[in-house]
């Protein structure tokens, strides 16, 4: 059965495609979505990561992305079993240490409500005015990942590999669940492929579904374990006046294999979103 999380309005605004009551609107407007979404049934809700943008890279993918620690910490303090899921945190900005610590402690004082989301990371300038390299992050990214699986509910985490190597540190408090879950973000295969090999599931965007489902057959057949498949609505759904189409593209997505939906919803106003949010457990309810 498909579970459904929500791309957090007011957290990030993409040019052309953010509503209007998004760009002043107060932060307690964030925590009734929340708050309904939880009420609702919602798996999950999303907080992505960008420390800084270019001007003219924002005009492309927005200048707005909230810090995901701090806004998923109140978040947590607001509700009490929606999932927090970062999606996603680029892994070479970060210590695997310093994210085990971080989000660690995320998942204590949320009682165990952590989905770390990650990503390698694909803008250049970003790396360079955060003085990473850019070059090797996709292998630097598969070593966070390993220190990450190594470090993230251990006290005493240990861990040698090709970029990092830790014994002998207490991290404290640390995660709460003994398997924090990791889906990867991306835009290719590798990115399929990391997660299946490092992950617990897939978090794509930017693709169409025939590519969709023809990049995940060639992954089942190549790998001997499932993951979770979390997906995303280009289109904005509009579950109140489109319900057929919504069903039709939920659908689809069973089809291919998906998991999840982080849902994007046409909406004009806090109250709008919160009816298009009922709304789609309408129709999440025909599908059962």
């Amino acid at each position: 059965m498909l579970k459904f999380g929500i791309v957090t309005p007011v957290l990030t605004l993409l040019p052309r495609a953010h509503a209007r009551w998004e760009e002043d609107a107060p932060f307690a407007a964030v925590v009734e979505i929340a708050q309904e979404a939880e009420r609702l049934g919602y798996h999950h809700l999303t907080c992505s990561e960008h420390v800084s943008v270019p001007v003219p890279v924002a005009e492309v993918r927005g200048g707005r992305y909230y810090d995901p620690l701090a806004t998923l910490g109140y978040l947590a303090a607001c509700t009490s079993t929606i999932r927090l899921a970062v999606h996603v945190l680029v892994l070479g900005y970060h210590h695997p240490l310093a994210v085990a610590k971080r989000y660690g402690t995320l998942d204590a004082v949320s009682g165990g409500r952590l989905v770390l989301g990650v990503g390698v990371g694909s803008l250049h300038e970003e790396f360079d005015l955060l003085g990473v390299p850019f070059d090797d992050r996709g292998t630097r990214g598969d070593d966070a990942m390993r220190a990450l699986r190594a470090a993230l509910s251990q006290r005493e985490p240990a861990y040698s590999g090709e970029f990092y190597d830790f014994s002998g540190f207490v991290v404290d408090p640390c995660a709460v669940q003994s398997h924090v879950p990791l889906w990867v973000g991306g835009q290719s295969y590798r990115s399929l492929r990391r997660a299946f090999e490092l992950g617990d599931g897939w978090a794509p965007f930017g693709f169409r579904s025939a590519e969709l489902a023809e990049m995940l057959q060639r992954a089942r057949d190549s790998y001997e374990r499932t993951i979770d498949v979390v997906l995303q609505n280009e289109r904005p759904f509009d579950p109140i006046t489109e319900p057929e189409r919504v069903e039709e593209q939920l659908h689809r997505f069973a089809g291919i294999g998906a998991t999840h939906v982080n849902v994007r919803f046409v909406h004009h106003s806090p109250e709008h979103y919160r009816e298009q949010l009922a709304a789609m457990m309408d129709v999440a309810a025909r599908l059962t």
